[in-house]
């Protein structure tokens, strides 16, 4: 079983917020399926590239995050190397996109959450883009207030699920190739 953990916050408050965009592209991912509550989870099974598919948004709010993929780890016995977490990054220009295998949090609380609790940093990662910080906001304001209207939050969202496609069906070698060193959008004509 192949697993995809998009990370946000549960509640109305923080939906169209830039810490869920992770929660935004599981739920695109996962358009037409049923989300069940698993394990301080929401999770959804289905088949993409011709594998069985976990999407999962944790919903023990983004601090965490590690408690509701630890359970759901040793409540479904999946591979770590076969799980990509899904989130966000203020250092990336909105609309970036990296891919890494493994590596440091990089201060993202959701991320640091999951390595402390699976006990190792060889979490496979996506982040997108939702920065730069204005210099008159703190880190914690920007990402928990909604995308500006400007911003094509859905490009970026179809940009990320487009990512988690490649990793399913070429490899994250593959994925990272062609993902990593894409323009950030801008003004919503830079769809990949």
């Amino acid at each position: 079983m192949r697993v995809v953990v998009g990370l946000g916050n549960p509640g109305a408050r923080y939906a169209r917020t830039r810490h869920n965009i992770g929660f935004l592209v599981a739920a695109d991912l996962a358009a037409g399926s049923g989300w069940v509550d698993r394990w301080s989870a929401q999770t959804a099974t289905l088949g993409i590239a011709g594998e069985t598919v976990l999407i999962v948004r944790p919903q023990t709010y983004m601090n965490r995050s590690g408690d509701a993929v630890l359970a759901l780890s040793e409540l479904e016995g999946f591979a770590l190397e076969e799980t990509l977490v899904v989130f966000d990054d203020f250092l990336l220009d909105f609309g970036r996109i990296r891919l890494r295998r493994s590596g440091s949090d990089g201060g993202h609380n959701g991320l640091s959450s999951i390595i402390e609790g699976l006990r190792t940093d060889a979490v496979p990662r996506l982040r997108l883009g939702v920065g730069p910080v204005p210099d008159d906001d703190s880190d914690i304001d920007f990402v928990l207030t909604p995308f500006a209207d400007a911003e094509d939050v859905d490009g970026l969202v179809q940009r990320g699920s487009a990512a988690v496609r490649c990793w399913l069906q070429d490899g994250m070698e593959a994925a990272m190739n062609r993902f990593n060193g894409c323009p950030a959008l801008s003004g919503g004509t830079d769809r990949d």
